[in-house]
């Protein structure tokens, strides 16, 4: 019996939980303390360890040297975008198979993958660190405004600050004190915003799918709307020109097993790199790649585990349909959604003061139509917006 310890300091991954048990796996899970008492699929977990929500290295270290007495273990898994360095951390404390630092980092630090992509011969927006301040200000002498300052290790839109005028950067540089360094400064583009997600065996890429979103997030996060993304046909122009840059990147990333959710920006008629990570996309991204490709990417990234770096894996049957989700924040703790019965239908998000819908549909332009539809829709009857986190929330 192969024994799985996952990390897991926010509340996902129940799918993946699940298909270790399925598969046989004894499955341990160290979470947050706050955690504990969370909504785990717990019939799948054989037991659940903790340390405190902001616990250090030496913290962690100290937890898992005490389930490596009892445990052999065979993987380690982390579940969420946050435990991607943890868990790279405690690969090489206990030389386990599986990306260290040095590669996790790529996939987490937002100005170690822009170094990497440009490596790697990817189109990137114009960036620079911010250690020297005449490092910055020969930049921005360079660079026209609008900028966006981003911390380098959260996730999405957290934290990111668009920035207008030389004085605004050095006023927002200041504010952020000792945590300046933690940041990077990127050009601002203004075009639309993709994402690809794959599979990856062994440094190929085995499976994946090119997403446009409706608006880019980061516009959604900080001024509010609708959030929409659809899935590309892979022969489209977009589509095949976003699987190929994804191959390029992945290539050069080094993951060697396990997932990915890749974001890219189009600047005029160049697909640029935004930024990526090795874990499932969240926002009900598996289950709207799932309603088009039938591949459930938390249960595929299980088996990938499961297997090992001596084991076999290959990707099950995939469909070619194209699909999308169209979501809100709603007024409503329960908005009403029966007046939808279009039969495209195949997720109804079942979330508190949320509206939300996933499509499917051999047809692109009945996607198209139902977006457009659901859209306008959605704006009349239950739309509510909030101010976007300052930092990640459980």
């Amino acid at each position: 019996m192969r024994t799985i310890l996952c990390i897991a300091t926010y509340l996902k991954g129940e799918a993946f939980l699940r298909e270790c048990r399925a598969q046989g796996c004894r499955v341990l899970l160290l979470t947050a303390d706050t955690l504990t008492d969370a909504a785990w699929p717990r019939e799948s977990i054989d037991e659940i360890h903790a340390v405190r929500r902001d616990a250090g290295d030496a913290e962690y270290r100290r937890a898992v040297d005490a389930i490596a007495r009892r445990h052999a273990l065979d993987g380690l898994a982390a579940l969420d975008d946050f435990d991607v360095e943890t868990a790279a951390m405690l690969r090489e404390h206990l030389q386990m198979p599986g990306i260290g630092r040095t590669t996790a980092s790529r996939f987490r630090d937002k100005l170690a993958m822009r170094v990497a992509a440009r490596n790697a011969g990817l189109g990137v927006p114009d960036f620079t660190a911010v250690f020297n301040d005449q490092a910055v200000a020969d930049w921005a002498e360079r660079v026209p405004p609008p900028w966006v300052l981003k911390p380098r290790s959260f996730a999405a839109a957290i934290g990111i600050k668009k920035i207008a005028s030389r004085e605004e950067l050095w006023r927002a540089l200041e504010a952020a004190g000792d945590k300046r360094a933690e940041c990077v400064l990127e050009r601002f583009v203004h075009g639309d915003v993709y994402h690809v997600d794959s599979i990856v065996w062994n440094g190929d890429v085995v499976f994946s799918v090119a997403f446009k979103y409706g608006r880019p997030p980061m516009e959604i996060a900080h001024q509010g709307g609708i959030f929409v993304t659809k899935r590309l046909p892979d022969e489209s122009d977009e589509g095949s020109a976003l699987l190929d840059a994804n191959r390029r990147l992945q290539a050069g990333f080094g993951l060697g097993r396990g997932v990915s959710h890749t974001e890219f920006i189009r600047d005029g008629g160049t697909f640029l790199f935004l930024e990526t990570s090795a874990r499932v996309g969240g926002a009900f991204i598996a289950d709207t790649i799932e309603a088009a490709t039938g591949i459930n990417l938390w249960r595929e990234w299980a088996r990938i585990e499961i297997a090992g770096a001596d084991g076999a894996y290959a990707v099950p049957t995939v469909r070619r349909d194209c699909s999308a989700i169209v979501l809100s924040l709603a007024r409503q703790a329960e908005p009403d959604m029966s007046s939808f019965t279009d039969p495209e239908i195949v997720v109804r998000i079942k979330k508190a003061h949320h509206a939300g819908l996933i499509i499917a549909s051999p047809d692109p332009a009945r996607i198209d139509a139902l977006i457009a539809d659901y859209t306008e829709r959605y704006y009349r009857d239950f739309f509510a917006t909030a101010p976007p986190p300052d930092r990640p929330t459980e």
